[in-house]
């Protein structure tokens, strides 16, 4: 999850259940596309992966939000930490694509990353947690930029790793927020996919040495809210399996309608000033 201080939110916004990092119901999820390494017993040191930016098919006066990362942590409904690195394709109320990147180490706040971002790049993404310094690196191949930072974090969980295509979610607290609507980016492939143990131990998705879980964002999961009138088709994102050696997906998005949605007739106010959070 990422969370951004957002204002000037519209009336549409609607009030949400409780979210946990994951929102994650066995193998279907209210917000996260693609694959989470773990076992237990099992703690990550490092996790990699690259992707091509994807564009976003954008419409005037439809607001849509999609972001694509790599983390440790936050797989688990009761975990509170998560850091992560990643970039994002959103589409305006004017329908204009807004590409961007950013890192996160929840529960701190999400922050911008200042280089130039296009659809069509080549990037690559890097999370490495020793203790609890944390070191975040994100690579444009195609512009020839990097970022690399490394900050110290409170609160860590390297109880998982993830490569996820996801829903950003809008919260005006740590226990008020809502997905929001996805936006259409067509299909934006993974791979590179590897992540490190703690003892030393790399290896792709599918390495025998932990367990790992496909995830199919779908919205109506049980912590599902879409920022939306009731009826309006929305985007859910399905992973494709895995690679022969397990270091290769896509995740690639389709449009459903979700009618009747109860907590769409129960909004009684719009939230202000809120956070948006992957």
């Amino acid at each position: 999850m990422r969370r951004t201080l957002i204002t000037g939110l519209t009336s549409c916004m609607l009030l949400a259940l409780a979210a946990p990092v994951a929102s994650a119901d066995a193998r279907n999820s209210a917000n996260w596309s693609g694959y989470a390494a773990h076992r237990s017993g099992v703690k990550f040191t490092r996790v990699s992966g690259s992707w091509t930016q994807p564009s976003a098919t954008c419409a005037p006066g439809h607001r849509t939000y999609s972001a694509f990362w790599v983390g440790l942590g936050g797989y688990s409904v009761t975990s509170n930490s998560l850091e992560q690195i990643g970039t994002e394709v959103d589409c305006s109320a004017s329908g204009a694509i807004r590409s961007t990147a950013w890192y996160e180490l929840v529960p701190a706040g999400s922050r911008a990353i200042h280089i130039s971002v296009q659809p069509g790049d080549a990037i690559s993404a890097t999370v490495v947690v020793v203790g609890h310094k944390v070191t975040v690196e994100l690579r444009d191949i195609t512009r020839h930029r990097s970022f690399v930072k490394t900050l110290h974090a409170k609160t860590i969980d390297v109880t998982s790793a993830e490569w996820i295509a996801e829903a950003p979610s809008e919260c005006v607290s740590d226990t008020a927020c809502e997905t929001l609507p996805l936006a259409d980016f067509g299909t934006a492939t993974f791979n590179s996919a590897e992540a490190k143990t703690t003892t030393g131990h790399i290896g792709s998705i599918a390495d025998a040495t932990w367990g790992y879980t496909k995830l199919r964002l779908l919205p109506g999961g049980r912590r599902f809210v879409v920022a939306s009138n009731d009826g309006v088709p929305v985007g859910e994102a399905k992973p494709s399996e895995l690679s022969s050696d397990g270091s290769q997906f896509s995740v690639s998005y389709s449009e459903i309608s979700l009618q009747g949605n109860p907590f769409l007739r129960a909004r009684q106010a719009s939230l202000r000033d809120g956070y948006l959070v992957h």
